[in-house]
């Protein structure tokens, strides 16, 4: 090979900045502003994988490999001469995917404790044979304190990426971060490919919000396949997703009789709600089941509170806390402390035992999947079977053979390319 011939990395990094003009420039197609191309339901797809059709011969006459792109708002159009070895992922969603798509080996950081994020992907992982995600050694990009996000820039360039599978935006939010910061790491590492605003549709930080893009969960999914050269792989795994939703859709029960449903963290005495009818991914495991937001009637946003006299108002039939399983909160005993309190024990959903763990909005393909059997036998147990309760640290809980609503040795066959 002479000297001075392209490396991988050079295509990698060459890839971030294909489009040309700037951090965000170059959406194929065009970008229709935030809120396009997302549909409420979750079934939306459509990879923009496309093989390159520029290869050059050598002194030799043969071809080179000319390449592959992948597109997703608001890196746009990345080029790729290989499959990335080594990749950032910020964010569970993304880690997920990873391991989905058979390459969690390539991951070498996460954005919060390893361990933490670790245990959870371990507690959806447990019943799948042959799947695992391997943190040991994991970096951490955030280092901040008191709230804020603080990831050093000289940590990227020690990682020597391939990949930072994430959203370049949300690195432009951070503490000490501009757009010529994230623009310096594509073109100096390697490039930036991710979505996390897409969670709430909530609005980018000003510099994106032009081209930026909102995609559902199985869209960002085959995006990130087409990366990994995986687009197979994750249509097998996307069609237990449809199965399962159809399954579901297919015995709920008539609308009035389905239960209110709140979503929320609790606090030290403060409960912070989100609205479970909104768009977005962070829902995808609760809005195809159909029941009534109990928020609905309120103006919820990131700044809204609620004290026990206020829930109460409110009186959910169903109360999922966010969170739940292998994660910060120890629902078990939150549920303890409101049954033992003068206002929050006549909470409908303690006193009927329907204060519930539920799953990580920022949830990939395989999260999602135990996330909405999990939901729907929270929610009508009298049609899905019984949710058999969990204790805060545990794996997801066993379920019975019969009761299951998605077949675990399928899902492990696909991700483990037995399939």
């Amino acid at each position: 090979m002479r000297d001075d011939a392209p490396t991988r990395r050079d295509y990698l990094t060459y890839g971030g900045a294909v489009v040309g003009g700037g951090l965000l420039a170059g959406c194929t197609g065009g970008s229709e502003g935030p809120g396009s191309n997302a549909t409420d339901d979750e079934t939306t797809g459509g990879s923009n994988a496309t093989e390159g059709s520029d290869a050059t011969g050598d002194s030799n006459g043969s071809t080179a490999d000319p390449g592959y792109t992948a597109t997703m708002a608001p890196a746009g159009e990345v080029a790729f001469d290989a499959v990335p070895e080594d990749i950032m992922v910020y964010s569970l969603l993304y880690a997920d995917l990873a391991v989905a798509l058979g390459h969690g080996d390539a991951v070498n950081s996460l954005g919060f404790d390893a361990d933490a994020g670790g245990n959870t992907l371990d507690a959806y992982y447990a019943d799948l044979d042959g799947v695992s995600f391997d943190r040991d050694g994991l970096a951490q990009l955030n280092t901040g304190s008191g709230g804020g996000i603080s990831v050093d820039r000289e940590l990227l360039y020690e990682l020597d990426s391939d990949l930072h599978l994430a959203d370049p935006c949300l690195f432009v939010s951070f503490d000490g971060w501009t757009e010529d910061d994230v623009a310096e790491i594509r073109d100096n590492v390697g490039p930036w490919f991710g979505n996390i605003y897409s969670r709430r549709r909530s609005q980018p930080p000003e510099p994106c919000r032009d081209r930026y893009e909102y995609y559902a969960l199985p869209d960002i999914g085959e995006r990130v396949a087409a990366v990994f050269r995986e687009e197979e792989r994750f249509a097998a795994l996307d069609a237990v997703r449809e199965d399962l939703l159809e399954t579901v859709r297919s015995d709920l029960p008539p609308a009035e009789d389905r239960p209110t449903v709140a979503t929320l963290i609790y606090m030290d005495g403060t409960y912070y709600p989100s609205r479970t009818d909104g768009p977005g991914f962070a829902n995808a495991h609760v809005r195809p089941l159909g029941a009534p937001d109990a928020f609905a009637g309120d103006e919820v946003t990131y700044e809204t509170t609620y004290d026990h006299e206020a829930l109460l108002e409110v009186d959910p039939d169903v109360v999922l806390h966010q969170f739940g399983i292998a994660s910060y909160y120890d629902v078990g005993a939150v549920r303890e402390e409101l049954a033992d309190h003068p206002v929050a024990s006549e909470l409908a959903a303690v006193e009927n035992d329907r204060f519930y763990p539920s799953g990580n909005p920022v949830q990939g393909p395989i999260m999602n999947l135990f996330q909405l059997e999990m939901t729907a036998k929270q929610l009508y147990p009298e049609r899905f079977g019984e949710w058999p309760g969990y204790d805060h640290g545990d794996a997801y809980p066993a379920i019975p053979d019969g009761e299951r609503l998605f077949d675990r040795q399928r899902v492990a066959d696909i991700i483990n390319g037995d399939a």
